[in-house]
């Protein structure tokens, strides 16, 4: 089996009427954190599955935004550069 590749991706989230930031916004995640999957040219499993469940739902007339704004979900802490480390801080040029 393989990943979903990005284009599929984005075919996916226009059934959903959705773009990337609507996406993230939805899913309490930084938009970014999507649009880095252009570079490798295929999205998680995981991130596979909601978007084509998303779809469905959409060409089904489900409304999958109501059932997600239920969950309540916790937004993700930012990585890399923004975290507060020993190593973290101002550039010296």
């Amino acid at each position: 089996m393989h990943s979903m590749v990005y284009g599929e991706f984005k075919r996916h989230l226009g059934k959903a009427g959705l773009s990337i930031k609507e996406l993230a916004k939805l899913l309490r995640h930084h938009p970014n954190s999507f649009s880095n999957y252009k570079a490798k040219g295929e999205v998680p499993d995981h991130l596979a599955v909601i978007v084509a469940l998303m779809g469905e739902m959409a060409d089904n007339g489900l409304d999958f935004k109501t059932i997600l704004a239920r969950l309540n979900l916790t937004p993700q802490k930012p990585r890399g550069g923004s975290k507060n480390t020993p190593f973290s801080g101002t550039r010296k040029g």
